[in-house]
């Protein structure tokens, strides 16, 4: 007879136990191989720009199971479950049922009125659930979430010279710099500007997402300008070493191709980086980076919401 499921929060000294856990469960080698990359977005890093809860599951004293949650730093009566892990030896044994409602109840405690099993942005793992985690997705249709959005990923292969993805960007260059746009590297000290750039230009929050690019290992940040007037940039490692983005071209500047650099000179930083294949993150124009890097739609997901009180 299975001993009884134990659910209590996880202290962040637990975060080894959480991240070999999560070697174990993730199906998709992509995700296990970040596990450790994913952990410390979720949990470490957003905690601090967030209300952040880790959940543990266990039999006995064995760690079975795992959810990380949060409060939307958007809209605060949003709460997010932004991972789930459930240990393969132990599905299908009520561990991610008891893990899910055991959220629910924290994050209404925090305030929420509704759950989200969607990504919670600046700090993702995933935009919402890939399709291919088939189980996961049964399970929360069997909980009554239901399913308002669908959101991809693309793939840019970055595993041979070759690769429309590592295409040389030198001449477009030379093109842009006759046009006096330069491209260069950015570097922390760019960092007001690039954020001010963000917020002014698109309006959203990548503030923590271009911090995150700047001054770390495996990741980076590209910009264009032209007399000290930012014209676009791109970044890539902030939340995972594979993962491209954010990036932006200023609308006076689209069609001029800084776009299609600033995308390369990212991806190609990511190749120096012994990254085969790169995810560009939760995409808005697929058409753009089909044409300049060749990439493809691959990974896709469901994205689910439930009210609270809901049965």
């Amino acid at each position: 007879m299975d001993a009884e499921i134990i659910v209590t929060e996880l202290a962040v000294d637990r975060v080894p136990d959480v991240v070999e856990l999560c070697r174990r469960a993730l199906d998709l080698p992509e995700d296990a191989a970040e596990a450790d990359a994913l952990i410390d977005t979720l949990w470490i890093r957003a905690g601090a720009d967030r209300p952040v809860v880790a959940l543990g599951a266990y039999r006995g004293a064995e760690l079975v199971g795992t959810v990380v949650c949060s409060i939307s730093g958007r809209d605060t009566r949003l709460g997010h479950v932004d991972l789930v892990a459930v240990d393969p030896a132990h599905r299908r044994r009520g561990v991610g049922r008891a893990l899910l409602s055991y959220a629910e109840r924290t994050l209404a405690g925090l305030g929420a009125a509704e759950v989200l099993l969607a990504g919670n942005p600046p700090w993702y793992g995933w935009p919402g659930i890939d399709v291919r985690y088939t189980p996961a997705v049964c399970a929360a249709l069997a909980l009554g979430y239901t399913q308002d959005r669908t959101a991809w990923n693309m793939t840019a292969d970055l595993s041979y010279a070759g690769s429309p993805a590592l295409r040389p960007t030198e001449t477009a260059e030379a093109r842009l710099a006759g046009q006096g746009v330069s491209v260069r590297r950015a570097e922390p000290a760019d960092l007001p500007a690039l954020t001010a750039f963000a917020r002014s230009t698109f309006g959203g929050s990548w503030d923590e997402e271009l911090a995150g690019s700047l001054g770390r290992d495996r990741a980076g940040c590209h910009l264009a300008e032209r007399e000290g007037e930012l014209l676009g940039f791109a970044a890539w490692g902030s939340s995972r070493p594979s993962w491209f983005g954010p990036m932006g071209t200023a609308p006076a500047a689209e069609g001029s191709g800084i776009g299609g650099v600033l995308l390369r000179r990212c991806l190609a930083d990511q190749r120096a980086a012994g990254i085969d294949t790169a995810q560009i993150g939760w995409v808005g124009p697929v058409p753009f980076y089909s044409g300049s890097a060749g990439a493809r739609i691959e990974r896709v997901f469901f994205l689910y919401r439930r009210t609270l009180g809901d049965q």
